[in-house]
């Protein structure tokens, strides 16, 4: 199940963020917060790795959630709290991402690195994550 959906841009900065679940409640500050620590903290385990090519971390797995991560090849992040062992949020992010670029890029009202106000977006991410919870 999904608790929360975050998108990072290549500067760290919180473009969008939403919570599927009561259970995931973060003040603004906090959820700002989260979104520029793990984006420091995907950049450097990148930079740290002794895998040559390593692009980050991937899957952060904690006793209670999980945290999935897809970096665009343009450095935006997407990344999902989901509970322990949840199946296919890896595809949802990458679904979430051909979602961004239809809804969100293409628009001609919206700026690049500002916070995503879509409300398409918005629509067909709750569809994708209808789906994704059934």
């Amino acid at each position: 199940m999904l608790l929360s959906l975050f998108v990072v841009n290549k500067s760290g900065g919180l473009i969008y963020h939403r919570n599927f679940s009561s259970l995931a409640k973060l003040d603004t500050n906090d959820t700002l917060r989260l979104g520029s620590m793990w984006h420091s903290l995907h950049a450097i385990s990148s930079q740290l790795s002794p895998v040559p090519g390593c692009k980050g971390i991937e899957l952060l797995e904690a006793e209670t959630f999980d945290l999935h991560n897809f970096q665009t090849p343009t450095g935006i992040k997407f990344f999902a709290v989901a509970e322990c062992k949840s199946h296919g949020v890896d595809r949802f992010l990458k679904r979430v991402y051909n979602l961004y670029a239809d809804y969100v890029l293409k628009n001609p009202f919206y700026e690049l690195d500002m916070p995503i106000r879509c409300e398409l977006f918005d629509l067909q991410l709750t569809s994708e994550v209808t789906l994704t919870m059934n």
